[in-house]
């Protein structure tokens, strides 16, 4: 790892350190003084921004906060205010009562303060509209417990105390669909998948998605038409900096939902948007530097799997069904998982292998990495990404039976398949002891009471097939 990113990790944390390292309050100090510099350099480079949409993320990944005035941007160093009811809002936006952070505790406010580095230019109006993201604290002036990012720090940290440093990559899914049209509908337009010569009716939309990501930061390695009409993958560059890139993908998904809208389309990250087209996912790659900066997944001369390698996806098997609760957050997202789809039915591993849950994907023995395929692309980055890290180390430091790869297992009758609907994967995740403990049971908690709550809600409601039903 870097210095600087050391140097950033070390600020973040604001733990107890010894006489020599700042003090969390000089740390703040330090922060504000950044955030100030921060502030300034974007003024130079957008010296007509009139207004700031300062914005957290609750649990589904929705954008929550509100539009202030530039004027106003300074004195959001010292902190804001939001209610910690956002982080119990179900899909529709309601504060679920079940969770104790609603109408029962008068939904009190609490401080939130910036990211530095996510003050970045709007997709709409960049020259004049800014966004930044905002972290909350609790009554102590410490990481709020239950925010996604805050969980996604600890279980780095957890990590960095062992002197592991994960590097990630990302590839997101997503359809574009014309407003005016169904998702079911045929369309006229057909791209194939990597098609590079195809007559494309959206490449404006594509070119403008990049332009507004090279703006913000975020460089967009790879953009794909993917197998399905409309759907494409879009890739992030690897970074050694976890929050960061999750950042961005928050980020990337606001600015292509609001570049669709600007030209007439509608851009879906739902798992399945479309019964009869492929589902949508955000699969993450992952190597492991030691800290020297070595891949402790490399190969070296051996043509098979290292070892430290083998034993970060053992950790990652074993907490797979569980972890189905927020790698597939909806109902929705359960109805991805179907055969023949290139969609992990099972909790297993492969060698360039598309169907399996942890593949290791071709590369040189210095660059050896997994890929983590489960996760949808309507999940939450930071939890997903915080339960691979847990996974991994959960594997690295306990003795766990290392399973063999999908192709080598000669026992078909007795498959480890993954949850296939919401209920069942909620009680497995509450249930599981090794996911408390990096969790938090007060995280588990809410996240059950909102989840259980939006599946109420969602078979509250008769269909329109039931009302035609000849009974």
């Amino acid at each position: 790892m870097s210095n600087l990113l050391m140097a950033r990790h070390n600020i973040a944390d604001e733990e107890a350190v010894p006489e020599s390292m700042p003090s969390a309050r000089q740390c703040c100090d330090i922060e504000d003084i950044l955030f100030s510099e921060e502030i300034e350099n974007y003024l130079q480079r957008y010296p007509n921004t009139r207004h700031v949409e300062i914005c957290l993320h609750d649990l589904n990944g929705h954008v929550r906060g509100k539009r202030i005035d530039i004027v106003g941007l300074k004195n959001i160093a010292q902190g804001c205010y939001f209610p910690m009811s956002i982080y119990a809002m179900s899909l529709d936006g309601e504060v679920i009562e079940e969770s104790g952070l609603g109408k029962s505790i008068g939904e009190p406010d609490y401080l939130c303060k910036p990211i530095l580095g996510s003050l970045q230019p709007c997709a709409l109006n960049p020259e004049s509209k800014a966004q930044l993201f905002l972290t909350m604290k609790d009554d102590n002036h410490q990481d709020c417990e239950v925010e996604p990012r805050n969980i996604l720090k600890k279980s780095l940290r957890a990590l960095h105390d062992q002197n592991f440093y994960p590097c990630m990559a990302v590839e997101l899914e997503f359809y574009l669909f014309d407003s005016n049209e169904k998702s079911g509908s045929n369309q006229i337009y057909l791209n194939q998948c990597f098609d590079v010569n195809a007559q494309d009716k959206y490449q404006d939309v594509l070119d403008e998605i990049e332009r507004i990501a090279l703006l913000q930061g975020i460089q967009i390695t790879g953009l794909v038409s993917e197998s399905s009409s409309g759907q494409y993958e879009i890739n992030i560059q690897h970074s050694g900096d976890i929050l960061k890139l999750c950042d961005q993908i928050m980020m990337l998904k606001r600015t292509i939902k609001q570049v669709a809208v600007e030209h007439g389309l509608h851009a879906s990250f739902l798992a399945k948007p479309d019964l009869n087209k492929a589902g949508s996912g955000m699969h993450f790659h992952m190597s492991l530097l030691n800290q020297d900066q070595q891949n402790i997944f490399s190969m070296k001369q051996n043509p098979l799997p290292s070892r430290q390698l083998l034993k970060a996806i053992s950790g990652l098997i074993v907490l797979l069904p569980p972890s189905m609760a927020v790698l597939a957050p909806n109902v929705n997202s359960f109805r991805r998982f179907k055969a023949g789809n290139h969609v992990p039915l099972e909790a297993n591993w492969g060698v360039n292998n598309r169907n399996v849950a942890i593949r290791i994907p071709c590369s040189d023995n210095e660059n050896q990495r997994l890929e983590y395929r489960v996760a949808g692309a309507d999940c939450n980055p930071y939890l997903t990404a915080a339960l691979i890290l847990i996974g991994t180390l959960h594997g690295l430091t306990q003795n766990l039976e290392i399973p063999q790869q999908a192709t080598q297992i000669k026992n078909k009758h007795q498959p480890h398949f993954l949850s296939t609907n919401q209920l069942d994967a909620l009680t497995f995740f509450h249930r599981n002891t090794v996911l408390q403990k990096y969790l938090g049971k007060r995280f588990m908690e809410l996240w059950c009471a909102v989840k259980r709550a939006e599946h109420q809600y969602m078979y509250s409601q008769i269909t329109l097939i039931e009302q035609h039903w000849d009974i």
